[in-house]
Formats: structure tokens, sequence, C-alpha cells
């Protein structure tokens, strides 16, 4: 996030667009309806009629896939009627000419059939975000996986700099996290291609700045991406993988695939704190500390670097993750030299400027904002303030490409995935609760009225759901919250694992996330 969580209600304007937050991240919810109950105007663009739906100044309805079609049409009417701010572009945006011809021809009228959503609404919303100077976009997974995943991004962040709404309080674009630490990996550099603090594996002064402070070697190419170690594996080029804290069986693209290309390694350890589907694969399975069982410190969406405390003690032979990376090390000739994971903090900020002032003493109570650069510093709630760190930036055109998959005679439904309130993730911690399982421990597919009476299905009927890639058989819920022609499931239950169905060979060309959210199927009865 660019901005703080504490900043939406002082919004005047919040635009949710890809995100189901009342459900996924409820605790934002409760902050964007504080907002609305203070004047706020809503503004939710959605495939599914999502609970936010209901605090919502204008509802968007669009078709999946979509969105890049949206976004560049709103910006067209802020352009057109004059609503962008002069000042903001002239002083901190470059491109802005070469961008403006690029969404000259995306007219309302243009965008309303490609997307389903009315023209008079997208006029709506563009008056509504694009008069006020004190609004925020807020986005999910709903953008991010598809194959225009980065030009769905880069669309947000153009219309956050048309309107100048970034670099000031109560604005900024939010990319809200989905797991607990995502933010914090992420930052610590579990990505393919940079080391910790976001710094590129293939800049030589980066790489001598980290071989000097690990006394090693280090590669200046590139990882491999995890949506490209399935295929390596299923072609003998990726001999082993060391998994933890994930479940691809179930997570991942076509699982049928993910299966084939884990059973097919040499070797492969998992570390995690329940005997999960793809630890049940492993040859080697670690037994984690939960994060009530451990010391350290997580990083939230809102850049927050937060204490975590031992509570109980870890049970059995569960250890907590740096001792296992540490003995593992160890026993590979590389000894890690750290005594707690505040150690591995202090060195983290000395690598890292951004992370240099974030001390154990300063965050005993309360956590800080990254960049923090030095001990006295109090943390940055919204970003650039005073400017762009590269000076001016730039703003990308986008154009709409269709999904990967559509409706078609023979797959005539378009499905796309996601979460609900009760359920998390991949359901490995969640379906052990009783109480949960008995209130939503069901796999079911959504499906609407107009649907379901054509093909004779009514609600809690048994029907199978059929993909280019597999099939699954799954309850029908019949709902006015999905459109005629989408359906949705729930990505949480195994019985009926919506990623059997899902695309794995469908991906964004630049980051390489799969196109989760689109793929078409047929309905059986």
């Amino acid at each position: 996030m660019t901005n703080s969580i504490r900043e939406i209600e002082g919004m005047e304007v919040i635009f949710i667009i890809g995100s189901n937050t009342k459900e996924t991240h409820p605790v934002i919810a409760n902050r964007m309806i504080k907002a609305y109950r203070k004047g706020a105007k809503i503004i939710v663009a959605d495939p599914r009629k999502v609970p936010m739906v209901r605090f919502a100044e204008l509802f968007l309805s669009l078709r999946p896939g979509t969105d890049v079609a949206l976004i560049n049409g709103i910006a067209h009417v802020i352009l057109k009627e004059d609503m962008y701010d002069r000042h903001f572009i002239d002083e901190k945006v470059e491109g802005f000419e070469e961008w403006k011809k690029s969404v000259e021809e995306i007219t309302p009228e243009y965008v309303e059939k490609i997307t389903g959503v009315p023209k008079e609404d997208i006029i709506k919303a563009a008056r509504l975000y694009g008069n006020s100077r004190r609004a925020g976009i807020f986005y999910t997974m709903g953008i991010t996986q598809h194959t225009c995943g980065t030009d769905n991004v880069n669309a947000i962040a153009n219309l956050a700099l048309l309107t100048g709404n970034i670099g000031r309080e109560f604005t900024g674009i939010s990319p809200l996290r989905g797991q607990n630490n995502v933010q914090g990996a992420s930052d610590a550099g579990c990505l393919p291609n940079v080391y910790p603090g976001y710094q590129r594996v293939d800049l030589p002064e980066i790489k001598h700045k980290f071989e000097k402070a690990w006394g090693v070697s280090l590669s200046q190419n590139a990882g491999l991406k995890a949506t490209e170690m399935t295929p390596a594996a299923l072609k003998g080029k990726l001999k082993a993988m060391y998994i933890m804290g994930e479940n691809p069986v179930i997570t991942d693209p076509n699982i049928h695939h993910t299966v084939e290309a884990l059973k097919s390694l040499e070797f492969l350890v998992v570390q995690d704190i329940f005997m999960t589907e793809t630890a049940e694969l492993a040859d080697v399975v670690l037994p984690a500390a939960c994060f009530a069982e451990k010391d350290g410190t997580f990083t939230n969406t809102e850049r927050k670097v937060q204490r975590i405390r031992k509570a109980v003690n870890p049970p059995g032979e569960a250890r907590d993750d740096i001792f296992t990376i540490i003995e593992i090390s160890k026993r590979l000739g590389y000894p890690m030299d750290y005594n707690s994971p505040e150690e591995v903090l202090e060195e983290f900020g000395q690598l890292w400027p951004a992370l240099a002032g974030i001390k154990y003493n300063r965050i005993e109570k309360h956590g800080i904002q990254w960049p923090c650069p030095t001990k006295d510093h109090p943390g940055t709630e919204y970003l650039y303030k005073g400017g762009f760190p590269r000076g001016k930036v730039h703003f990308t055109p986008t154009q709409y490409a269709p999904p990967a998959e559509i409706a078609d005679e023979d797959y005539p439904f378009i499905l796309t995935t996601g979460r609900n309130l009760f359920q998390y993730h991949a359901g490995s911690m969640t379906r052990r609760v009783k109480p949960i399982e008995k209130h939503a421990g069901e796999p079911y597919v959504e499906i609407n009225p107009s649907d379901s009476e054509r093909l004779d299905i009514k609600d809690g009927d048994m029907v199978k759901v059929v993909s280019r890639r597999g099939n699954i058989e799954i309850k029908a819920r019949v709902t006015r919250r999905v459109s005629e022609g989408v359906v949705f499931i729930p990505m949480h239950y195994r019985e009926a694992a919506a990623n059997v169905l899902t695309n794995d060979s469908a991906l964004d060309k630049h980051v390489k996330t799969p196109e989760y959210k689109v793929c078409s199927v047929k309905i059986e009865k």
C-alpha cells in the first residue's frame, strides 16, 4: 500500500476493483464502512455482486477480464471533461501526450460493449473519482491474476497519476495482501529476481554488496518464477523442490498437472505446520512452528514491521523456520551465524536502507512503516510525499486484450474463482476448525437464476463443472451475486478443487501469474 490503513477513513472516494474486500479483508472493509458513514462515496467494480456493493454509490458489474478497458474508459472521461490534475502531471509525470493518445478512442460507448457496464455508469464513476483529490484505489487478485495483470496494475497507476491521487494523505494505490506476511516475504527477497529490499540480482554493484555481506559468490541470473517451476519439473530440468508454507496441490492452476510435476521430482521437501495435500507427496516433511510458537517480525499490508512473540512452545518436533533453515544451511556447508531473528532484522537493515532505523526496541509496542532510514525516523505513513525516487514517473499506455479463454459453444460459461469469508486460502488451517466446517464446510458453485432455469438446475442440485483440463462435481448455489454466463467457485475445498479447472498455460507475459480469474467451462446436471 502506498498509504496507510488509518487514512481510509479520511477518503472522499474509495474505488474498489477486483477485490471482495468485505469477505477477504474484513478489517480493511470495516475502515471503508466507517468512511462511508462519514460521507465517502464507494465505487465497486467486480463481476460478482460482492458484499461491499451494499455500501456502494456505484456498482460496475463488468465481465471477467475486462478491467483494462473499464479503467481506460474512466480515464478517457476524466480527460474529456478536464478533471485531471495538470499541475501534478507537469511537475511529476512524463509521457502524458503519448498515453493520452492511447485512450482517445476508448469512449464509454466502446467500453460498454466490452465490459457490459452501462456508459452512464462509466461516466458517473469517472466524475466521482476524477473530481476528488482525496481518492484511493484498492485491488487484490481480481486485478493481478490475469494474462493482462501487469497491464491492469499499470492502468490503475495511470488513473492515480492522472488525478494526482498519490503522494498525499488520504489518497494512493492499495494492493491488499492476501496472506499474512506476504509483504515481509517479498521485502526479504522471496522473489526470483531480487535480493532483500527489491535489489536486482543482475546489477553488478548489488551482487557485489551481497557477496561481501554473506562471504560467498552469487549468481547474477534470476531464478524461475513459481509458474515456471512446474513445466521445468515435468521436463526434468528441475530436480528438487523445497516448499515452505504453501500448498500448490490445491492453489496452483490445473492441479493434475501440478501433482504430476511434483511426483516427477527426484526430491521434494515440504515445511509446514500441517500434513497438507502437498506434504503428502514429499520425501521429507519438516514440521514447522505456527505464528504463536515463535519470535520475530511480520510486515503487514501497509508496510508496517511488527513484533510477534512466542506464546506457547511448538508441539513435538516442530521448529521455527529460522532454526530449520540455519540447520539445513549448516549441513550444506554454509554456517549462518544468527542467534535470533533480531540479528536477521539487524542485517536486513544494514543491506536495505529502508529498514535501517527499525530496531526491536523501537517496535516493542507499536510497529513502524518502512521506509525508516535512521533510528530517529518516525517511519513513513504514505509514500512519495517528496516526489518519486527516480524523479518523474511515466504514464504507461495499456490496451485491452481479451482473456486467453472466452465462452464458446462447447464451454459457454466463464468461471471465476476466489475466497469466502469463513475459509482461508487452501483450507489447511480453517478446515480443521469444527464450527467453521459446520457453517461453511461444503464446496459450491454460484450460478445465476436465469442460467439455472435454462439448464433445469435447482438450488442444492449436484452438478458437474467441466473445463478443458478436468472436471469436478459440486453443489449448485443459485444466486444473483453472479451475472448470466458467469459462475463462481471458492478455492478452499479439496474435494471439489476449483483449480482442477483453471488454466495453467495462460500466464501474464511479464510476471508469469496464471489467469485464475477467467476460464471457460460447461455445466452438466
